[in-house]
């Protein structure tokens, strides 16, 4: 499904990039290594969407002893 109409990025790809990392990207972080910009700003929430899911994926994985990116940024927050 395409989530970007501007750039026309589908949500495979989107997961496919996510795939790929380890931590919790921001939206203009997912669109950089897309290699493009977001224009009308639609679909920010449809990216985003797909980066939470993404992010909670990876805290399935987590042991919770501060060893993932998440665990880092809960610590840094507090």
């Amino acid at each position: 499904m395409i989530v970007c109409s501007c750039n026309v990025l589908s949500d495979g790809q989107v997961r496919e990039l996510l795939g790929r990392r380890s931590d919790r990207p921001s939206v203009g972080a997912v669109f950089r290594h897309m290699g493009c910009e977001p224009r009308c700003g639609r679909c920010a929430r449809n990216i985003s969407a797909l980066v939470d899911q993404h992010a909670s994926s990876l805290s399935d994985h987590c042991s919770g002893a501060g060893e993932c990116d998440n665990c880092r940024a809960d610590e840094l927050a507090a």
